[in-house]
């Protein structure tokens, strides 16, 4: 990975414009090809970037280019549309390279662990009628928490999570969209389930068609009894 801090601006053209005024940022240039535009606040989302596969040329800038204080031009294109992003290099700050090795991936909490074997053994949590078909759905993109049928026989993908944020719904969006492509699976519905869905992810995943079941983890742990309590 290249970590390089510049003064600069980044302009975005494709499905949609875009443009960054003159600032200082981080650019991360991963090994994948793949460029992301970060500022020091704001989000952890960068503000703009190019996913792979792309390729990155570097570019002198032309006479104007150059008067106006731009020392380097970056034009990233994406391989398989018509998308660019161009960054106007105009002082480089701190440049470095870092070899990260193979990530591992993911590894799931205790929580996320415990709530998938115990929404797998209650899998009625979900409805009357559902039967589970197994934990840990492999996909093309990484496994489905859990894959179950329900009261009709319709394959429902299950996403579990601690706390259920944006990012939670856009993950299982995806799985959705491949999984519906398979026959042998489709149509296949959704379900956002957490001990606790943010506003907004609970509005994304509506709009989406997604399901959204809030789980109570120590009641499914058989340590809290709702119907007993006072309040």
């Amino acid at each position: 990975m290249r970590l390089v801090v510049a003064d600069c601006t980044v302009d975005y053209a494709g499905r949609l414009s875009a443009h960054l005024p003159r600032a200082t940022r981080v650019l991360m240039l991963k090994s994948d090809g793949s460029l992301l535009v970060h500022s020091d606040g704001g989000s952890y989302k960068p503000l703009n970037w190019m996913s792979p596969p792309c390729t990155i040329t570097v570019m002198e800038p032309d006479e104007e280019q150059a008067e106006a204080g731009v020392i380097e031009l970056w034009r990233v294109s994406q391989v398989k549309t018509a998308d660019m992003l161009v960054v106007s290099i105009h002082a480089i700050h701190h440049d470095s390279h870092h070899d990260l090795g193979v990530d591992p991936g993911l590894i799931k909490d205790g929580v996320e662990s415990d709530l998938q074997e115990l929404l797998a053994a209650q899998i009625e949590t979900l409805g009357e009628g559902y039967q589970l078909v197994r934990r840990e759905y492999m996909t093309a993109i990484g496994p489905v928490d859990i894959l179950a049928r329900d009261e009709t026989g319709a394959h429902v993908a299950v996403e579990l999570k601690r706390r259920g944020d944006i990012d939670g719904v856009e993950q299982l969006t995806r799985y959705l969209e491949l999984m519906n492509r398979d026959p042998l699976l489709a149509p296949v519905a959704g379900i956002f389930a957490a001990q606790e869905i943010k506003p907004q992810a609970r509005v994304l995943a509506e709009d989406r068609g997604i399901r959204c079941v809030v789980l109570d983890y120590d009641a499914m742990r058989g340590m809290d009894d709702s119907h007993n309590r006072l309040f």
